[in-house]
């Protein structure tokens, strides 16, 4: 270590070049402007006479990160501290590699300072002492020669207990949040639709220092909206986009979400990443759930990381009034691999090579993976035939099960699809025998609905009952004999527990023996829709998709067996939708449906059967399903 101690040759301190290394936790956990000139003194003050520090190098950042992304933080920008700085520790490393170096040795408050991480600090050590820089502590002896074995186990146990202490730490306070969401307390920003209620703590210390926690309470003009999304997304199976272009039309219908952001002055309107991540918040379901991101920190930034859905927390039941069913929304986590890239509307395909539209294209679904397919034109013979296609890449890595027995390309016509459609809707929607048909097919349909309708009735009051009856018997409990504090709270914790279920389940109960199934009465749904006097097939290529939408029309096509299942779905905006679309269809210009009402089942399979593109005989059945949601 030459150059070391030049003004003297006693005293090896003797005009020693130090340079200072400090670090605090992140600027929401510890104050910078405290914490770093308390570190600095300290090191001043364990330093030999002699020695002096001429450089300061301190960072505000976390311990824990990787080395690489140590040092890039601007943190200290934020804060007035009364310390100059010469950069951080990328910049010490840099400088102690140089030949001018300013310094000849490192001091630190505590070895923990340079990483909360063993291997780190050791590798930072290892880094400077090849560089001839030794490293200090200033709650460790400072010593330039002699033995050093006591030292460096010295040092070694300090790292090993501030790395523990470290994991030590974030495990209780993983478990604390854990046990935290699993008794139905929120965590962070109430989502889009509900508001939180504050309850005060359980702690009386900390509930006398105003401190509180909360739950989640819908919201009555917001809680509404996120309904109307699932269902959306669920039923008509839109697009992000598509679902923002509908709220977008009324604001005062569907408030848009405010920016979290105080700094941040938000375009007061839907976006897509909006709906997206109303969609993907699982609090919807009634169910707590924490863990779901996680914020990671790189080259001084913070990123927000998404958890895979097996590292997340839900509470065993419902802690919160539900604003969709759980099915509900694991239906709406899978419309994405279902739509895959298919567009939504019948604007033409903006490519280049466009050369011609599809009538049936982003409603035609392949059974066996149920994926859309997408339209293809084969010429052969001077003639193009179009097919809808279903061709999975096969490039899934570690999910072989994904399309087990899928066949490499699956095709059904066109043509042979559009004349089942155009059968279905011209006879059984807008034809004059529609009412004679669905009552044909209706008792059979509607006995079994009636039955499965009953059987859930009586389970939710059965339910009902026995969660009363416990909420009884611990009332009784309470009025019997004294009890102390602690179990009082886990009777109150088990009653509320016990009411958050039974709310649940009546709500349930109400929504379901409000809405019961078809009956032989019911049949005049069709006569608010008007008979059509021109075919379907007639009609506009614009105009049939716009009917298809409004009627929900799902086809899917299972190649196995050489059968299309054809379903239209019938509820208050197809009603409003048909409404709208009367006046531009020929010879209807002057008849209108009616008021929406309750409707009915409607069976259909059409006779005789088809030739596919395939060498086999194939037959179509086409099924159209009508109901209220």
């Amino acid at each position: 270590m030459s150059g070391w101690g030049a003004g003297s040759s006693h005293d090896p301190f003797d005009g020693l070049r130090i340079a200072w290394c400090g670090r605090t936790s992140t600027e929401d956990l510890q104050d910078p402007t405290l914490s770093l000139p308390r570190q600095l003194d300290n090191s001043r003050a364990a330093l030999p006479p002699g020695a002096i520090i001429v450089a300061h190098f301190y960072d505000i950042e976390s311990g824990r990160k990787n080395l690489e992304d140590r040092g890039h933080g601007t943190a200290h920008e934020r804060f007035d501290i009364p310390i100059p700085r010469d950069g951080g520790i990328q910049d010490l490393l840099a400088e102690a590699g140089q030949r001018n170096r300013r310094f000849d040795a490192v001091i630190c408050e505590s070895i923990d300072r340079i990483s909360r991480r063993t291997f780190y600090g050791t590798k930072i050590e290892h880094e400077l002492e090849e560089l001839g820089v030794a490293l200090f502590a200033a709650d460790e002896p400072i010593t330039l020669n002699g033995k050093r074995a006591t030292a460096i186990l010295t040092r070694r146990v300090k790292q090993g207990i501030a790395e523990w202490y470290a994991v030590q730490m974030m495990e209780a306070s993983w478990d604390g949040l854990r046990t935290h969401t699993l008794q139905g307390w929120n965590v962070g920003h109430p989502p889009y639709g509900y508001r939180a209620e504050k309850v005060p703590h359980p702690v009386p210390a900390k509930a006398a220092d105003g401190k509180s926690k909360t739950r989640l309470v819908p919201e009555p003009v917001r809680g509404p909206v996120v309904t109307k999304i699932f269902m959306w997304r669920v039923m008509e199976r839109l697009g992000y986009g598509d679902i923002a272009d509908r709220l977008n039309t009324d604001h005062d219908r569907f408030p848009p979400p405010e920016s979290l952001n105080p700094n941040f002055r938000g375009r007061n309107a839907w976006s897509r990443s909006g709906v997206r991540e109303i969609l993907r918040n699982p609090k919807y379901t009634g169910h707590m759930v924490w863990n779901r991101k996680a914020t990671t920190s790189r080259r001084g930034s913070k990123r927000s990381m998404a958890n895979p859905p097996s590292a997340w927390v839900w509470s065993e039941h419902p802690t919160h009034e539900p604003l969709v069913t759980r099915e509900i929304y694991e239906a709406a986590q899978n419309i994405g691999r279902v739509r895959g890239t298919s567009r939504t509307g019948s604007a033409v395909n903006s490519h280049r090579q466009t050369r011609r539209t599809y009538p049936l294209r982003s409603f035609v679904y392949c059974d066996p993976c149920d994926r859309r397919m997408f339209g293809q034109t084969e010429t052969r013979r001077k003639a193009q035939d179009a097919y809808y296609c279903c061709q999975p890449d096969r490039n899934h890595k570690g999910r072989e099960d994904r399309f087990s027995g899928h066949p490499k390309v699956i095709r059904v016509r066109e043509d042979t699809l559009l004349d089942a459609v155009h059968d279905l809707f011209q006879r059984r929607i807008f034809g004059p025998g529609r009412h004679q048909l669905l009552a044909a097919d209706l008792p059979q349909s509607s006995k079994q609905a009636e039955g499965e309708w009953e059987a859930r009735c009586q389970a939710l009051r059965k339910r009902i009952t026995e969660i009363t009856k416990k909420q009884d018997r611990l009332i009784a409990q309470v009025e019997e004999g004294e009890i102390d504090d602690a179990f009082a709270r886990r009777l109150r914790t088990r009653f509320s527990e016990l009411e958050v279920e039974r709310r649940t389940k009546a709500q349930e109960l109400a929504e379901t023996e409000a809405n019961p199934p078809a009956s032989d009465h019911q049949t005049d749904l069709l006569y608010k829709i008007p008979m059509l006097q021109t075919g379907i097939a007639e009609l506009p290529e614009e105009l049939q998709r716009k009917l298809f939408e409004v009627f929900h029309l799902e086809i899917r096509y299972n190649d196995s067996v050489g059968i299309a299942l054809i379903r239209v779905a019938l509820d208050h905006d197809t009603i409003e939708g048909v409404a709208a679309m009367a006046e531009h269809i020929p010879g209807n210009e002057n008849k209108r449906p009616l008021a929406a009402c309750a409707c009915a089942e409607d069976l259909e399979r059409a006779p005789g059967r088809i030739r596919t593109c395939g060498t086999r005989f194939r037959r179509v059945v086409a099924v159209g399903l009508a109901h209220t949601l």
